[in-house]
């Protein structure tokens, strides 16, 4: 219904007479003569370009484009590619900016960093939009000779918000532009268009005019609240939010993706679990907005601005760190386009001693193109270590969470730290160098080591258009004094939905559940009151994939799909921050109420069972006597079966872990 009511729409905007000089329309007696998409409007510097049938322009493509939508940026280097191609065929191509937010700086700025080779003209007052019908950006009209419609819609399918494939596999503008110049029909003459909402000046709607609700006076901490914190100069939000100048031309888009749930970015269920850093914009919020939008975007009072807010773009630490480490000695650099593989930087920091960290953070080296990055600690081979790594991460707009008092991460000496990078091309090259700062604490100050355990399947396949493929997994082992403090679900780009449960006895409580999880968040849902662990059972997890064609992010539907590294691979992970206090008791609570109820004879045979099944572990398979046996190290035949040994998921198996398990067996 959608595409036929905007096929309707074209149909009755073509009826209308549609003539644009410098002041937008022609008279009566002009349009009379005059083709209905016929127009004329200035570039920045004044020249006035005519759109008009020429028997000698046999195509004319006009694109409306915006100075900040990131879509437009990704696909500029696209239409100059194209207009170049087809010039020598006679194909024009005009770029129209309708965007009322969009000031001539801002237009410039977007031309210097996207240069075009083809005009671009200035739609004050969306006059030329409006009798198009366009309505977002970039969205493209293809027209023949006699300025006739023949196409408009998207360019291909390579790029959607927050969708961004390898390869484009549909290319309408282009084979649009083939059909016309070989002068046969156009088969799919409309497309949905994608992108950013064009920031027209609109009519209010009249029954709204008259509530209270102004820019400067809600509207604007709204966004303070929520947005702005992304949405601002130097930020990886692709748009401005901080005056009434920008907001006003972005309120229709920021009202999509608020409604359609992609922003604020936060992905957890609120009725599953509370959390510290919960992004969730209230209702309440979203009906303001709401409102606003509604009663024509009025400005209001400017004394009722509140005070600009500030937003630490540096260290969160508290203090300035101990120690900083660059990823590496000179930047990475972004292409303009295209997706860019997971980039993995390794450092040495030169630790010749333990550390114990009890505080971390990242700061990316350019903002606009770092998506995400996470840092974790490697230890040599030979030193024994729980969990798997992780010292902290970086999602933008998420602020630092401090550990607890007394708590912080071991790093064993000569370990290295693991950069994960993230990027998203942005339409111009760029570089990136980040980095991490560290504060550290002496070891006779801390009460409890925060470790980073794992649940995993390695061994699912997902089949061939499968939309609902379920695999579940287990933490394989919790301290039972410790205490949870955050968790992090991992999948790839057929991640579907994740759900985390605790189980006590034959009860379950649900921790997290993330009804719509997006691979380009790696959110760590950080417990607003941490779960002691004494008397749960199992922690379980359910990952769900969707491995059909309805998935935007989906590389190839007809693939069986098994774990791997790769994006167009999969993972069924779930991390878990856990808080172990240092000072324990030798024998567990099971050991110490078992000692009071069986004989002695019979513990000490027990004992003797779990001692020589260790002893003979590690006597067949811990060839170098270091008290931890790898994956990498064991036996082909035990490998697919190494997880039964390695509980905590860092693909070594050492004496605590086989006590563990010994102690259960017998």
């Amino acid at each position: 219904m959608r595409f036929v009511s905007r096929l309707l729409l074209f149909t009755l905007v073509l009826s209308t007479p549609i003539v644009a000089f410098s002041n937008g329309i022609a008279s009566a007696d002009e349009a009379k003569t005059l083709s209905p998409l016929q127009f004329s409007l200035p570039t920045l510097d004044g020249e006035q370009i005519d759109v008009k049938a020429d028997p000698s322009v046999p195509v004319t493509v006009v694109c409306f484009l915006g100075a900040e939508c990131p879509l437009v940026k990704l696909y500029s280097p696209r239409l100059s590619s194209m207009s170049r191609e087809f010039a020598d065929r006679g194909v024009r191509f005009i770029a129209v900016n309708s965007n009322r937010q969009d000031t001539i700086d801002d237009i410039r700025g977007y031309m210097n960093e996207h240069p075009l080779p083809f005009p671009l003209v200035r739609d004050e007052g969306n006059g030329v939009a409006d009798k198009f019908g366009a309505t977002r950006t970039p969205e493209v009209f293809v027209l023949n000779k006699d300025l006739n419609h023949v196409y408009h819609g998207r360019i291909d399918d390579q790029y959607e918000p927050g969708v961004n494939r390898p390869a484009a596999n549909h290319h309408e503008l282009r084979t649009a532009i083939e059909k016309t110049l070989a002068g046969e029909p156009v088969d799919v003459a409309v497309t949905e268009p994608v992108g950013c909402m064009i920031g027209k000046v609109r009519k209010p709607d009249a029954s709204m005019i008259s509530n209270d609700v102004t820019y400067c006076n809600q509207v604007s901490r709204v966004l303070q609240k929520h947005c702005v914190e992304c949405h601002r100069s130097g930020e990886i939000g692709p748009f401005s939010l901080e005056s009434f100048d920008d907001v006003v031309g972005w309120a229709e888009t920021s009202m999509e993706v608020i409604d359609n749930g992609r922003m604020p970015p936060w992905h957890a269920d609120s009725d599953h679990g509370s959390f510290a850093n919960s992004r969730q914009m209230p209702n309440e919020d979203k009906k303001i907005l709401r409102d606003w939008i509604a009663a024509g975007l009025p400005e209001g009072d400017a004394s009722q601005l509140p005070a600009p807010a500030e937003f630490a773009s540096g260290w969160q630490t508290g203090r300035l760190p101990d120690a900083e480490f660059s990823m590496r000695d000179r930047p990475f650099v972004i292409p303009a386009e295209g997706t860019v593989d997971y980039q993995y930087f390794v450092v040495d920091p030169k630790f010749t001693e333990e550390k114990w960290v009890t505080a971390a953070q990242v700061i990316p080296g350019n903002r606009s193109v770092v998506h995400h990055a996470i840092v974790f600690i490697r230890p040599p081979d030979d030193q024994p270590f729980r969990g798997v790594g992780w010292l902290t991460a970086y999602v933008p707009g998420q602020r630092m969470i401090p550990m607890p008092a007394g708590h912080a991460r071991r790093v064993p000496a000569g370990s290295r730290f693991v950069f994960q990078m993230h990027y998203t091309t942005n339409g111009a090259e760029q570089e990136d160098l980040s980095k991490v700062g560290i504060v550290f604490t002496e070891e006779d100050k801390v009460t409890d080591e925060v470790i980073t355990l794992i649940g995993i399947d390695q061994e699912f396949e997902i089949p061939p258009y499968a939309a609902d493929h379920e695999v579940n997994g287990n933490v394989r082992w919790l301290p039972k004094d410790g205490t949870l403090l955050a968790v992090a679900p991992h999948m790839h780009v057929r991640g579907k939905s994740f759900q985390l449960v605790a189980e006590h006895g034959e009860s379950s409580e649900s921790i997290l559940r993330v009804p719509q999880y997006d691979f380009n968040w790696q959110h760590s849902y950080v417990l607003s009151t941490p779960m002691p662990l004494n008397n749960v059972d199992r922690i379980n997890f359910k990952a769900t994939f969707d491995n059909s064609a309805k998935n935007p992010f989906n590389p190839d539907p007809s693939e069986w799909v098994n774990w791997g590294d790769q994006t167009w691979e999969e993972m069924a992970v779930v991390f878990l921050e856990v808080a172990e206090p240092r000072k324990k008791t030798s024998q567990s609570t099971a050991t110490t109420a078992a000692a009071a109820t069986i004989p002695a004879e019979e513990l000490a045979a027990r004992q003797k069972k779990i001692d020589d099944f260790v002893d003979d572990f590690f006597k067949r398979l811990d060839t170098n006597g270091d008290g931890v046996v790898l994956r990498s190290e064991a036996p082909i035949a035990l490998r697919t079966q190494f997880g039964r040994y390695d509980l905590n998921g860092d693909q070594a198996a050492d004496r605590q872990e086989l006590l563990q398990i010994a102690e259960r067996r017998f």
